[in-house]
C-alpha cells in the first residue's frame, strides 16, 4: 500500500512539471487591431510571432477565440467578429488558422491550431474582431515583444488632464499635466519626445477641436516638487490620429526613480475647446451659443457631437455618401464643428437619412484639413442613395452637465420625475421642476443633458413615479426651451422667484428618453406638382364642415353656395430611426362617424396660406389624422392600417399619402384676394411627438393667384437651403416677387 502510494506522489510530480514545462514553452505573441478601422476597439487581428506581424484566419475562428483577443489586448470582452478581410488584406505571414478556442485561455497561442505559420488560406479570410469598448482595471500591457519599428501602438487603460490646483474649478478642464493609467495606476510622460502632434492626438480624445502654447515656467515649478511616476515609454504620433491608440509607441525609456526623464519633465497639454465649450466657472454655464452659417452641419443624432453630415453647395444642404467614409474623414468633421476627434465614422444612414442632393461620394481627408470641404472627393461618382448616408460621433468635452439633474423614480433609467440642483437659502439641493407649460422641447433638452437620447415623453403629472420626498419642493419653474440648448439650466425660466400653482410632488416635470426618434419630412416636389384650385358646393362638403375643415364664413354660408379650394396632396416620409407613433393610446382615438375612422392625433398639420410679409391669410388643417403606410421602400413591410381600428402610426422607410382629392386636404381660399403669398405646410407643429429632427417639418411655396387660377412654385422643406437663401426667399423680406 506504501509502494503504490510513493507511486502514485511521483506519478503527480511528474504530471505538474510536465504541464509546467509546456506553459512556460507557449510561445509569448504580441496582438494589435489594424485595418480601416470604425473604432480604436476593433480591426483586423494581427500578430506578432518570431520577430514579424502577421494575420489568423477566419477558418473556425468563434466569438470564444475574438473574447480571448480583446482580454490580451486589455479590453474587457469581444462583442462580435467578422470573417473575409472586412478590415481589409494584411500582408506578411497568416501566422494561425483553424484556431479553437474555449474562451478562458489567457492568450491566442494558448488556443489549439494548425500551429504557427501552417495555414491554407488567404489573406482575402483575414479576421477582425470589435471589441468591448471598456478597458479591464489593472490590466498591464506587455509590450517587450515587438520592435516599435514594426508598429506596436500605445495601448493604456485611461488617459486624462490633470488639472493644476488652480484650474481643478474650471469647467472643461483644457490644460494641465498628461497621465495615463497603465497597470492600475496613474503615470506622466517624458516630454524630452513629445512634440505638438501628439499633444493634437490627445485634445482630440478630450474633445477639444486643437492644442495651444502655454507658459510653461509654473508646470516646471510644480514639477519640481512634485513626486513623479512616469510611464516608459514616449509615444509617436502623425497628429492625425483618433485616438492614442492609434500612435506609435516610441523608445522605451529607463526606469530610474526621478532621472527616468533626465532634461525634461512631465509632458503638459493645453487644449482650446470648441466656442460652445468655453471655459467656465462650475455654477452656471454659458447661454446657448449661436453660430454663424457653418459649411458642415449634423443633423438627427441623439446626443451632441452625433449626427449624420450634411455639407452646403451651391447654397442648398446635401449629404455625403458612405463610400470609403472613415474616421481620419470623421474627425475633420468633429473638429470643424468644435469638437474632438472621432468616436466613431457610422455608415448606412445610421443617424436616419436626409434629403436632397448627396454633393460628395468617396471623400479621402488627410486629417489636416480645416473643413470636410477641403477633403478630396470624386465629383463623377454618382448614383448614391440617402440609403448611404455617412454620419459621425465626436468626442465631446467633460462639462459635467449630467451632474445637475437627474430622474427619480421611474421603472428603468430613461424615466422618471426631473429633479435639478438648485439654490435655496444660500446651499444647493434637489428639487423638482414645475410642470406648467412643459412640453416636448424641454423634456428633449433634459434627455440630452443626461446623455440619454430623445425625449419618447413629457409629463406633466408624476404621481405614479415615488421619488425622494425630500426633493418634492419646486425650484425651477416657466421653463422655456426652444430645443437646442446643452443643459436646461440655459432654457428660459423664473428666476430666484419661482412661480408653481400646482406645486411639485405629483404635478411634477417628468420624462422619458429613447436613443432614437422618428423623423418626419414633407415631400415638397408632389406638393408642387399636385396643385390646384376647385369650387365645390358647401351640400357636398358637410362632412368637411362638421370637422372645421373651412374658414370661418362658411358657417353662415348658404347650402346652395360654391367654396373656393386650394387643393394638394401630401406624401409624408418616415426618414427617422423609429417609427411614428401618435402619443395617444387608442382608447382615447375619437370616432368621426362621417368619415368612418379613428383620429388618433388632434392636429397632424396645418395648411396655412400668408401674406408676403407673414400674415396668415386662409388656413386649413387636418384636425387630426389618421396614420397608416401607403407605400414603403422595397424590402419594408407595411405595419399600420387605419381600417377596422388598426393600429396607427408611419413605419421607418415607409410613407403616408393625402391625396388631393380627400376631404380636408386643403386650404379655403374662398375669402381671399388675388395676389402673391406663399403656402406653408407644417407637421407635428404642437411637437406632439418627439422627433430626432424639427427643422425639415416645414414647408414653403411660393404661390401667385389671380383669383382663377393659380401657380406653386419654388417649394422646398425647411433647413434644405442656406440661411441666406431662406431670408432672402422671394419677396419674404422685399415685397417683390422676382418672376419665375
Amino acid at each position: 500500500m506504501m509502494r503504490l502510494a510513493v507511486f502514485c506522489f511521483l506519478l503527480y510530480t511528474l504530471l505538474v512539471a510536465s504541464s509546467a514545462q509546456s506553459d512556460s514553452n507557449q510561445p509569448v505573441i504580441q496582438l494589435r487591431l489594424a485595418g480601416e478601422k470604425k473604432k480604436h476597439y476593433e480591426g483586423r487581428v494581427e500578430v506578432f510571432y518570431n520577430g514579424e506581424w502577421g494575420t489568423v484566419c477566419d477558418d473556425d475562428f468563434s466569438i470564444y477565440a475574438a473574447q480571448v483577443v480583446c482580454r490580451e489586448l486589455g479590453f474587457t470582452g469581444a462583442e462580435s467578429w467578422s470573417p473575409s478581410a472586412k478590415y481589409g488584406k494584411g500582408e506578411g505571414r497568416i501566422w494561425l488558422d483553424n484556431v479553437h478556442c474555449t474562451g478562458s485561455e489567457k492568450s491566442l497561442a494558448h488556443c489549439e491550431s494548425n500551429g504557427f505559420g501552417v495555414s491554407d488560406c488567404k489573406h482575402s479570410e483575414d479576421v477582425g474582431v470589435v471589441c468591448s469598448s471598456k478597458r479591464i482595471p489593472g490590466f498591464k500591457f506587455i509590450r517587450n515583444q515587438a520592435n516599435s519599428q514594426e508598429g506596436l501602438t500605445v495601448q493604456v487603460e485611461e488617459v486624462r488632464i490633470r488639472a493644476t490646483y488652480s484650474h481643478r474649478k474650471r469647467i472643461p478642464i483644457t490644460e494641465g499635466f498628461l497621465e495615463v493609467k497603465d497597470g492600475g495606476k496613474w503615470r506622466q510622460i517624458c516630454n524630452e519626445d513629445w512634440n505638438q502632434k501628439n499633444s493634437r492626438v490627445i485634445c482630440g480624445m478630450q474633445g477639444f477641436p486643437g492644442e495651444k502654447r502655454f507658459n510653461t515656467r509654473p508646470y516646471k515649478l510644480l514639477a519640481s516638487r512634485r513626486k513623479k511616476n512616469y510611464w516608459g515609454f514616449s509615444i509617436n504620433c502623425t497628429g492625425n490620429e483618433a485616438d492614442l491608440s492609434d500612435c506609435k509607441l516610441g523608445r522605451e525609456i529607463e526606469q530610474k526613480g526621478n532621472s527616468t526623464c533626465g532634461k525634461g519633465m512631465p509632458v503638459v497639454v493645453s487644449c482650446v475647446p470648441g466656442r460652445v465649450f468655453a471655459p467656465s466657472v462650475s455654477i452656471g454655464f454659458r447661454k446657448a451659443y449661436r453660430v454663424e452659417q457653418p459649411l458642415v452641419r449634423l443633423r438627427g443624432g441623439a446626443m451632441i457631437g452625433e449626427g449624420r453630415v450634411e455639407v452646403l453647395k451651391n447654397g442648398e444642404w446635401g449629404t455625403v455618401c458612405d463610400d470609403n467614409w472613415n474616421i481620419r474623414a470623421a474627425t475633420v468633421v468633429c473638429r470643424e464643428l468644435g469638437f474632438g476627434s472621432a468616436k466613431e465614422a457610422l455608415t448606412g444612414a445610421r443617424m436616419g437619412q436626409g434629403i436632397g442632393p448627396v454633393h460628395m461620394n468617396e471623400v479621402e481627408c488627410s486629417g489636416f484639413e480645416k473643413s470636410l470641404t477641403e477633403c478630396y472627393f470624386n465629383p463623377n461618382s454618382l448614383g448614391c442613395s440617402h440609403e448611404e448616408d455617412a454620419a459621425v460621433k465626436c468626442n465631446v468635452p467633460a462639462m459635467g452637465f449630467h451632474n445637475r439633474l437627474r430622474l427619480s423614480g421611474g421603472r428603468n433609467p430613461y424615466e422618471g420625475r426631473v429633479e435639478v440642483l438648485g439654490e435655496r437659502n444660500g446651499s444647493l439641493v434637489w428639487g423638482t421642476v414645475c410642470s406648467d407649460s412643459w412640453g416636448t422641447m424641454e423634456a428633449m433638452v433634459v434627455c440630452r443633458q443626461l446623455g440619454l437620447g430623445f425625449a419618447s415623453n413629457a409629463f406633466q403629472e408624476t404621481w405614479y413615479w415615488q421619488g425622494d420626498s425630500s426633493a418634492d419642493p419646486v425650484v425651477m419653474s416657466g421653463v422655456r426651451c426652444s430645443g437646442t440648448e446643452l443643459t436646461l439650466e440655459q432654457c428660459l425660466h423664473h428666476g430666484k422667484h419661482v412661480a408653481c400653482p400646482k406645486g411639485g410632488g405629483r404635478f411634477a416635470a417628468g420624462v422619458s428618453c429613447t436613443m432614437t426618434a422618428p423623423d418626419l419630412v414633407l415631400n415638397a416636389q408632389v406638393v408642387e406638382q399636385t396643385t390646384y384650385l376647385e369650387d365645390r358646393p358647401m351640400y357636398a362638403l358637410q362632412c368637411a364642415h362638421e370637422e372645421r375643415c373651412l374658414s370661418g364664413s362658411a358657417d353662415k354660408a348658404d347650402p346652395s353656395s360654391y367654396r373656393r379650394l386650394l387643393r394638394f396632396s401630401s406624401q409624408i416620409h418616415n426618414n427617422g430611426q423609429s417609427d411614428f407613433r401618435p402619443r395617444a393610446s387608442p382608447q382615447s382615438w375619437v370616432w368621426h362617424d362621417c368619415h368612418r375612422h379613428y383620429h388618433s392625433m388632434e392636429v397632424f398639420t396645418h395648411y396655412d396660406l400668408m401674406s408676403l410679409n407673414g400674415t396668415k391669410v386662409a388656413e386649413g388643417h387636418k384636425a387630426s389624422f389618421c396614420l397608416e403606410d401607403t407605400y414603403c421602400d422595397e424590402g419594408i413591410q407595411k405595419r399600420y392600417e387605419c381600417a377596422n381600428f388598426g393600429a396607427q402610426g408611419i413605419t421607418v422607410g415607409c410613407w403616408d399619402t393625402y391625396r388631393h382629392d380627400i376631404d380636408c386636404q386643403w386650404i379655403d381660399i374662398t375669402d381671399v384676394k388675388p395676389g402673391d403669398y406663399i403656402l406653408q405646410v407644417v407637421i407635428n407643429p404642437n411637437y406632439e411627438v418627439a422627433e430626432s429632427d424639427y427643422t425639415n417639418n416645414i414647408m414653403k411655396c411660393r404661390s401667385r393667384y389671380d383669383g382663377h387660377r393659380i401657380w406653386t412654385y419654388n417649394c422646398h422643406t425647411g433647413g434644405t437651403l442656406s440661411s441666406e437663401t431662406e431670408e432672402t426667399f422671394p419677396g419674404l423680406l422685399t415685397n417683390q416677387l422676382s418672376h419665375r
